[in-house]
């Protein structure tokens, strides 16, 4: 498999000029096509179906739509542990702190017509030789990367490199991986926009936090530039009291109970959140990157919201028919799609590619695969109900296995683009 991907950037300097172009591609198309069937998981189709509430919405690839399936048992079980991945934080170590069941390990992500291959993490580390990736967003993306990590500990284990970029460690994370030259950070910035006001790294859950809708956060701005993949995601701190500034003038709030402010959607905030970042990348004179959205991922809180008891306590995915995503959760998806759309659009004029990970209603399937009561707090020594975040391993490594298919895509589509330039 590892030849086989190796083989995507060496062919080109041996292609025989007698050969034509036709028929390379064709023999390119099938050797990529066979590095992914030759490490497909192998697994039945259950008796039910789980058709998306929404399509995929990209019309560049509809052969293969890797977002729309089901999920289905996996007996083999994670990538990794907590044993053999000693990078996992406190905050997702679910087994670390007593959680009693494993079955939450043993389900894999089938698409319906066609497969998700397994990670690879020698693939992967062959892909992002030489190059740099950015996970931007809160802490489930924080989160992602974490995962990320771990898959990647099959072959190589990196130099925590963040003190040379940030005095804030928890929430700025890089690593380097010197054999191949791969620098992996995280950027928080749970609005994508400029913001002030509560203390953010504090946690505040009341406090007012002001967002400068139109201003990105130069939290990750500053550096995007030199990064080769930059994943864009946040979500659940746009519940949160909030007032919204555009042009430096007070638009209007959210739930922050002030007659004297206008009432503004969160909606409306998400949407222009993603609309400056996008743009932002865009307008970015040396970014040449790809951008990937990961769409909005939906909590699993029972039995009360977050801070007032609430808890995510099942042990099983749900099943197509149990329970459907809820509307508010599909309005915060859509708004960041038209926005990716927009962006998209212009990017193909300028060169810049943007990549959608569609993975609400996957995610949303997976109640149980959050900390609940089993991990513990960043900000103290104590555990927390936690039905946002991840448990590691679990269901958010397959989140990497969508990262991994998309970028293996883009490498074939950058060199079919460059041979037909050079035929």
């Amino acid at each position: 498999m590892n030849f086989q991907l190796i083989q995507f950037f060496t062919m080109e300097k041996t292609l025989d000029k007698t050969v034509s172009i036709k028929a390379f591609l064709l023999t390119l198309s099938l050797i990529f096509i066979s590095s992914i069937t030759l490490s497909l998981l192998k697994t039945s189709h259950s008796r039910f179906s789980l058709p998306l509430p929404f399509p995929f919405p990209s019309s560049s690839e509809k052969k293969c739509d890797v977002f729309t399936g089901k999920w289905v048992p996996h007996p083999q079980g994670p990538y990794y542990s907590n044993e053999t991945c000693r990078l996992i934080v406190d905050q997702q170590n679910c087994i670390k702190f007593g959680r009693p069941d494993t079955e939450f390990m043993k389900w894999r992500w089938k698409p319906h017509d066609c497969e998700l291959p397994l990670f690879d993490a020698a693939q992967f580390l062959e892909i992002v030789r030489g190059k740099s990736m950015a996970f931007v967003g809160d802490s489930v993306g924080r989160n992602q990367m974490e995962s990320l990590v771990c898959l990647l500990a099959h072959e190589a284990y990196p130099l925590d490199i963040s003190r040379n970029s940030s005095a804030d460690v928890n929430y700025f994370k890089r690593w380097f991986y010197a054999d191949y030259n791969f620098t992996l950070a995280a950027f928080w910035s749970p609005f994508l926009v400029k913001s002030g006001g509560a203390h953010i790294n504090g946690h505040s859950i009341n406090g007012l936090i002001s967002l400068y809708l139109d201003e990105p956060d130069k939290a990750w701005t500053n550096e995007i530039e030199k990064f080769d993949y930059v994943i864009v995601s946040v979500g659940q701190w746009f519940f949160r009291p909030l007032l919204f500034y555009e042009a430096g003038r007070l638009l209007g709030c959210h739930i922050c109970n002030q007659n004297n402010i206008t009432s503004v959607s969160k909606y409306y905030a998400y949407k222009m959140a993603f609309r400056t970042a996008f743009r932002t990348l865009l307008s970015l004179k040396n970014y040449t990157g790809m951008t990937f959205l990961r769409t909005f991922l939906a909590s699993h809180f029972e039995n009360g919201d977050w801070d007032k008891g609430g808890n995510c306590p099942r042990t099983k995915p749900f099943t197509s028919n149990e329970v459907k995503l809820q509307e508010f959760n599909k309005e915060f998806y859509w708004v960041q799609v038209e926005e990716l759309r927009e962006a998209e659009e212009k990017g193909k004029k300028i060169g810049l590619t943007f990549e959608l990970m569609n993975t609400t209603e996957i995610m949303w399937m997976r109640p149980d695969g959050h900390p609940n009561g089993y991990g513990h707090s960043m900000i103290k020594n104590a555990s927390v109900y936690d039905c946002v975040h991840w448990c590691l391993p679990g269901p958010i490594d397959t989140l990497n296995e969508f990262l991994l298919y998309l970028m293996k895509k883009d490498v074939l589509r950058q060199l079919k683009a460059k041979l037909m330039r050079n035929a």
